[in-house]
């Protein structure tokens, strides 16, 4: 669960959002941090008993979570901070291109999830292909019953084009899916589900559902051409 003080700090970073409004609430930052720290440790331990990937990743919560600072140089929004927290639990670490678990922490903006966001084309071809030529498979995890229950809004995506790609039938059984530029399961959650001390054996039930998806979209990704 995530302590209400956490969610506390991240409002009124909203709202005073500034170097010198953080200089005076370090111990505020600090205290917030080590909450979503401890969640993540948690979700390692847990997601790690069956998700081999994740076992096997070494993975520390540290690296696992988003900072605050944002990168200013491209930006027209120049204030300095994040108001939110982003868990990724990646097997080739949260900046990698691989799928991944995800538990997005932010007031009145939760949710939770797995999948890929936003591949680069190598990636996303890969997914595209996998999912045209097995689209069985991929029917069979999205169309799943206990998948469609904790994830009914079906698969999310960062984009969709208005054509097939080019390379596939346009008769394709997955057009539909081949247009997507990611692939990901999300559900919303609201803010007082995660102070609730119920709450993390429900992420772990999340991250259970939609781990045939994770697992499919990384053998694409992994796979050989």
């Amino acid at each position: 669960m995530i302590h209400r003080n956490t969610f506390e700090f991240l409002r009124d970073m909203k709202l005073n959002n500034s170097k010198g409004w953080m200089d005076g609430n370090k111990e505020r930052y600090v205290s917030a941090k080590d909450d979503v720290l401890a969640l993540t440790e948690e979700l390692i331990i847990e997601v790690s008993e069956f998700d081999v990937n994740i076992s096997n990743a070494n993975l520390s919560a540290n690296r696992c979570i988003t900072r605050l600072n944002r990168d200013l140089r491209f930006s027209k929004d120049k204030t300095p901070y994040k108001t939110d927290y982003y868990i990724i639990l990646n097997k080739d670490g949260k900046n990698s291109s691989s799928a991944f678990y995800y538990l997005h922490i932010e007031p009145e903006n939760c949710f939770v999830g797995g999948g890929v966001y936003n591949p680069t084309k190598e990636p996303l071809d890969k997914i595209r292909q996998a999912i045209d030529c097995s689209f069985n498979q991929w029917k069979k995890i999205t169309k799943n019953k206990q998948f469609n229950e904790h994830f009914p809004s079906g698969i999310h995506s960062s984009g969709i084009l208005k054509k097939i790609p080019r390379g596939f039938d346009e008769d394709s059984p997955a057009k539909e899916y081949l247009k997507m530029k990611g692939f990901y399961g999300m559900e919303k959650l609201m803010d007082e589900e995660l102070i609730s001390s119920e709450i993390f054996g429900r992420i772990i039930n999340y991250f259970k559902t939609v781990k045939p998806l994770v697992d499919f979209l990384n053998q694409a990704i992994d796979h050989e051409q």
